[in-house]
């Protein structure tokens, strides 16, 4: 119950974000800049991501010594809701930034304490199945994004009520009652655990940097895809539309999550809890190698295909291993706030990258160095697979 019920609340803080970044926020600064527009949300963006990474350290950092975790999810649930609901009252450039800063505070307030508090809950022989299921968030996420926008649905105004009903509605069931049963074992320091089912091996300061390492890299590549991903299909085919394009994304979303439950579920009765992550990582450099090589419309979905279904299976699955390798059960926040840095550095990384290498070498050159990433993040893995065999 409590697995299903976390996994819910989490799609539940990928609804919070996703449609407000993707289409609420835009469309507000739209209104209120007109053609200034771009630039406004640039910096809106930016302000925003700076301000998501320094709260999500602090509040992991605090839910780890103050309080219960449940109670700065709680406070950061409603603080976030009320925000987001606020935005309306923006009719300025310094009042938007001001609110979308103080709204990524109470959403990280939410989310940090959120991700900790499956590491103090879900036993390692479970986290595999625990990674599968998160990777209903980012579908769910993108659900919700086309649900608010249903024309004639709502004003612009009341979508974002609803997207804060349906933040609470997802969120507060696992706070009523999902009743997680205690783990001791897992409030043990990885150099105190008496036991030999944590090997320290793979709680050592390497294994922590090889983990955050490979999802930064993968992160960088999928970032890029993301925001590139229309231009470079018109590139190859002019007739490519942003509907085919908006298809195929949530197609891909929709077919990770039966394979992402399956790889998880397998890992936990296999116990190879890092094998899945090479194999994809591995999948994903191919993919991009596909889509450098692509001379038509047909071969450069299928190379999009391959990576982004591996690069969603890595990225579900990464969150829930990550809670494996952290060494300090008491630090579990503050650590996990540091890794959700791979979350937003490579917004800042890839635009230049992307302008960079694009103009020289076209989209071939760009995918060639993020599938030269993904191989790199592979190989870091192979020896955390290695350890995890011997341990």
């Amino acid at each position: 119950r409590f697995l299903l019920l976390y996994a819910l609340a989490v799609a539940g803080g990928a609804v919070a974000y996703v449609p407000f970044l993707t289409v609420l926020l835009p469309v507000r600064v739209t209104e209120l800049a007109g053609a200034a527009d771009v630039t406004w949300l640039a910096y809106v963006t930016l302000g925003g991501a700076l301000t998501a990474s320094a709260a999500n350290i602090l509040f992991g950092w605090l839910s780890d010594f103050l309080a219960k975790r449940t109670t700065w999810i709680v406070a950061g649930l409603f603080l976030s809701c009320a925000l987001l609901m606020a935005i309306p009252l923006a009719t300025n450039f310094a009042m938007l930034i001001t609110l979308v800063a103080l709204w990524q505070i109470g959403l990280n307030m939410l989310l940090a304490p959120m991700a900790a508090w499956a590491g103090d809950c879900v036993p390692d022989s479970q986290k595999g199945l625990l990674g599968g299921l998160l990777a209903f968030a980012p579908a769910l996420g993108a659900a919700a994004g086309a649900l608010v926008t249903i024309p004639g649905m709502a004003s612009a105004d009341a979508r974002l009520g609803i997207v804060a009903m349906l933040v609470a509605g997802m969120v507060l069931p696992v706070l009523l009652v999902g009743r997680p049963k205690p783990m001791p074992e897992l409030q043990t320091d990885a150099d105190q655990d008496p036991s030999e089912v944590r090997p320290i091996a793979l709680q050592s300061k390497a294994s922590v940097i090889r983990m955050w390492l490979a999802r930064l890299l993968i992160q960088i590549a999928e970032a890029a895809l993301f925001a590139y991903l229309l231009f470079w299909f018109r590139s190859i085919d002019e007739g490519m539309g942003d509907s085919q394009t908006a298809r195929i994304f949530a197609l891909v979303l929709i077919v990770a999550v039966p394979l992402a439950i399956t790889v998880g579920r397998w890992s936990d009765t296999r116990d190879r809890p890092f094998l899945p992550l090479v194999f994809a990582s591995g999948l994903a450099s191919a993919g991009l190698a596909v889509m450098a090589f692509a001379g038509s419309l047909l071969v450069a979905i299928a190379g999009y295909v391959l990576f982004s279904l591996a690069a969603s299976i890595f990225l579900s699955l990464h969150t829930a291993q990550t809670l494996r390798v952290l060494p300090r059960a008491k630090h579990r926040g503050r650590d996990l706030g540091i890794f959700n840095l791979t979350n937003t550095v490579p917004s800042l990384i890839m635009p230049w990258l992307t302008l960079a290498l694009v103009p020289v070498f076209g989209f071939a050159g760009l995918f060639w160095l993020l599938g030269g990433l993904a191989a790199i993040a592979c190989a870091l893995l192979i020896g955390m697979a290695r350890l995890s065999l011997n341990g």
